[in-house]
């Protein structure tokens, strides 16, 4: 198996591919909620009326959103830190986060529409890596140390918090629902505001990836780097096994026995991702720090796949989006104006593929225009 060579460049594509991989996977749940929403899945998901192979594809999309936030996080050190030496990020940070914003509330809330202004205003995943950002950009200058154990406390202490009784409308029910309660925020008017993404389980997540930063310093080896990302992602999954096989804490939802081992596993694997639970977190960051490891030894051609898509995040974001958008069009008004219904998953899939075969070459040119250009512009796509 041919494997890249061991260099600097080594470990940037080794992030670059995990991003791709996961806006990859990412494309198949976006393409189900295009073409396949007649089969909504809740969350948790009910596994009364979710077929398996549904509800798998749902929890491979799972690890979308954690592990491109945490190597959000990881790619603000390293622009803190090139090789010149450092520099501060928090314009960078505060002027991308509120780019992201601007860019949920107009252009990806028309994509997933079609209408501007939309009936339902949802708050979604760019939305929140963007106050995120802006979040990091406030707390960077803090202690390494700090930032890692703020982030964990975040992560690992967010499913305690309860406020019961607050009132509808309150600034206080408000705050909670940016915060940590999926809901409305403004629930009448000609535009409907929904939080889909609260805010403060990313802010930990993005805090661990920022304080994570170091691992992938030129000065550490990749070997070593390797080994604590495997113990790190272990670990992660070992106090999952614990915390969720005895159903001591971390998801308000307990898993049981089931009628066959595959709904048990199911069962166990069923967890809560608005907001994303504890172990939610353990299960999706365990297996992406394990894979990031994978991906510095992997085969040089599936890193470079992966990494073309990874290279041009945003980019492929909002022309996948908007791909979506106009298939879904073409698609009505070949069937006299009805919205196509895909058949099962195995057609959602189809999809997926043909919209990641779509934008291969465009991805791939942007990403060579993005890394050659000077202008400061494309440093936000």
């Amino acid at each position: 198996m041919t494997t890249l060579a061991a260099s600097p460049a080594r470990r940037i594509a080794a992030i670059d591919a995990m991003r791709g991989l996961i806006i990859l996977i990412m494309t198949l749940d976006h393409a189900r909620e295009t073409f396949f929403l007649h089969r909504q899945v809740s969350d948790p998901i009910d596994l009364a009326t979710t077929e398996p192979s549904l509800f798998f594809s749902r929890v491979a999309a799972h690890f979308c959103a954690p592990m491109f936030v945490f190597l959000t996080g990881l790619s603000a050190w390293l622009y803190a830190n090139p090789a010149s030496g450092p520099r501060s990020p928090r314009g960078f940070l505060l002027k991308r986060g509120l780019f992201l914003i601007v860019l949920e509330l107009v252009f990806v809330s028309f994509a997933w529409s079609g209408h501007f202004p939309p009936p339902v205003l949802y708050l979604q995943v760019i939305w929140v890596i963007g106050l995120s950002m802006i979040a990091l950009a406030l707390l960077h200058k803090l202690p390494l140390r700090w930032l890692a154990l703020l982030g964990g406390v975040i992560v690992a202490g967010h499913n305690a918090l309860s406020f019961p009784g607050l009132e509808p409308g309150s600034l206080a029910h408000g705050a909670w629902t940016v915060l940590e309660q999926r809901g409305f925020l403004v629930n009448e008017g000609p535009v409907r505001v929904k939080i889909s993404y609260p805010l403060l389980a990313w802010i930990g997540v993005i805090l661990l990836g920022y304080a994570a930063g170091p691992l992938f310093s030129n000065k550490v080896e990749p070997s070593a780097r390797r080994r604590i990302l495997l113990l790190a992602g272990a670990a992660c999954l070992s106090l999952l096994a614990l915390l969720r096989g005895f159903n001591i804490y971390g998801e308000a939802l307990p898993w049981t026995v089931q009628a066959d081992p595959l709904h048990t596993v199911m069962s166990f694997l069923n967890l809560t991702k608005y907001p994303p639970s504890f172990n939610f977190l353990l299960m999706t960051l365990g297996v992406g720090l394990i894979a990031l490891a994978w991906l510095e030894v992997a085969n040089e051609r599936v890193v470079a796949f992966c990494a073309t898509f990874g290279g041009a995040p945003l980019f492929y974001y909002l022309s996948h989006l908007y791909l979506l958008l106009a298939l879904r069009g073409l698609t009505a008004a070949l069937s006299g104006g009805q919205a196509h219904q895909a058949g099962g998953i195995g057609e959602v899939w189809l999809w997926s593929v043909a919209v990641i075969a779509a934008l291969y070459y465009p991805c791939r040119w942007f990403g060579r225009y993005k890394r050659a250009s000077t202008q400061a512009w494309v440093r936000y796509l």
